[in-house]
């Protein structure tokens, strides 16, 4: 697939995605499109077909302004505020709210199928509910969290609130039981706790990585948005 200086091409299986920046939003679809095109042509030279509809154009940017629109064989690409690449939903502003709502409603429908069998109604011990919580409906949350795990406190709290519900009902606690207290007693980590788990292996993994690329990841641009989280330093949480 065509690359250039000014454009960063991630691919992953049949996923593919480019970014453009540029102080000037004109000159990032340029960019953009110049891309656009050299792949459109490759495609075509390789007989490989892929579907427009299914592509979208999103703006990273704290302004209220979008980028130009750009085309793909000819067609306008949709301009979204948020996209989807690899099950990650990013928004405009990369705050992760999106993706954390997401998750949530995903994490209610896998619960309430799994109710009869991890509530308290069930006559499952409990280290086999946990068991299941951690195997079957943990998973749907913890993916990706190296990365959305920079997002808000007020939207990991969302996640946290579901965990305790779920918790709750596991243990049989009375409406009395703090929530800390169950935390506590069943060993399950809180949100947060987690974040800094999955960041610290994270950090490691790419520290041994025998990929360059995948090791220049740990180099610290300094760029930090609204004060926001950097990646880097969510083990001190």
């Amino acid at each position: 697939m065509p690359s250039t200086s000014e454009v960063e091409t991630a691919t992953y299986a049949d996923n593919t995605a480019c970014l453009a920046s540029d102080i000037y939003p004109d000159r990032a679809s340029q960019k953009l499109q110049s891309q656009l095109d050299k792949i459109d042509q490759w495609l075509s030279e390789w007989r490989i077909k892929y579907s427009v509809s299914k592509s979208k154009h999103i703006t990273f940017t704290l302004r209220k302004d979008n980028c130009p629109t750009v085309t793909m064989g000819g067609k306008e690409l949709p301009s979204e505020t948020t996209v989807k690449y690899l099950e990650l939903h990013l928004d405009r502003r990369l705050t992760w709210a999106h993706h954390v709502k997401n998750r949530r409603k995903e994490l209610n429908f896998q619960y309430h199928s799994w109710n009869w069998l991890i509530g308290h109604q069930s006559p499952l011990s409990l280290n086999n509910k946990l068991l299941v919580y951690c195997c079957v409906i943990k998973p749907i949350w913890t993916y990706g969290i190296e990365l959305w795990g920079s997002t808000s406190n007020s939207n990991l709290e969302i996640l946290q609130r579901f965990q305790n519900i779920v918790l709750r009902a596991i243990s049989g606690a009375r409406w009395f039981t703090r929530n800390d207290v169950i935390h506590k007693y069943l060993e399950i980590p809180t949100i947060k706790e987690e974040v800094n788990k999955y960041s610290k292996k994270h950090k490691l993994r790419l520290e041994k990585h025998p990929n360059i690329l995948a090791q220049r990841l740990l180099t610290d641009t300094n760029t930090k948005r609204l004060k926001r989280w950097h990646i880097l330093d969510l083990d001190e949480r």
